[in-house]
């Protein structure tokens, strides 16, 4: 009994698993307001929560007022490191023709380069 009890405490004690979450912002990024995105790096992207067994991490951006739009994005390997550095990956920046748009990065945390999904993270911020 005593073996089952405190098997079930150190479960209790450990506490939920986070989530999976990023954040990033467009410090750095080049303006652009003429609908002509340029070919930038990524910016700089905080991790938390990515899950166990996590080999590669997928981002990839999206407009939300223009979602056929292929800003593309790419796939980084992923050591357990807090932060993905600028410049692992090119992308068309953010780029709207008039006003301001809600832009998207999704970020699939992988056990392969090309597969392996194990949890999705999305953050999203207005540009400019």
């Amino acid at each position: 009994m005593k073996k089952i009890l405190l098997a079930a405490t150190c479960i209790l004690a450990a506490g939920p698993a986070l989530a999976f979450d990023i954040g990033f912002d467009w410090s750095g990024l080049k303006p652009c307001t003429n609908g002509k995105p340029n070919t930038v790096a990524n910016p700089a992207f905080q991790v938390s929560g990515v899950p166990a067994g996590t080999k590669f991490i997928r981002f990839k951006l999206t407009d939300r007022d223009v979602p056929n739009y292929n800003h593309g994005g790419g796939v980084v390997a992923y050591n357990g490191q807090k932060v993905i550095a600028p410049g692992a990956f090119k992308y068309k920046s953010p780029c709207p023709p008039s006003g301001r748009h809600t832009y998207e990065w999704t970020a699939t945390a992988q056990t392969k380069k090309n597969g392996g999904a194990l949890a999705t993270a999305r953050a999203a911020r207005k540009y400019p």
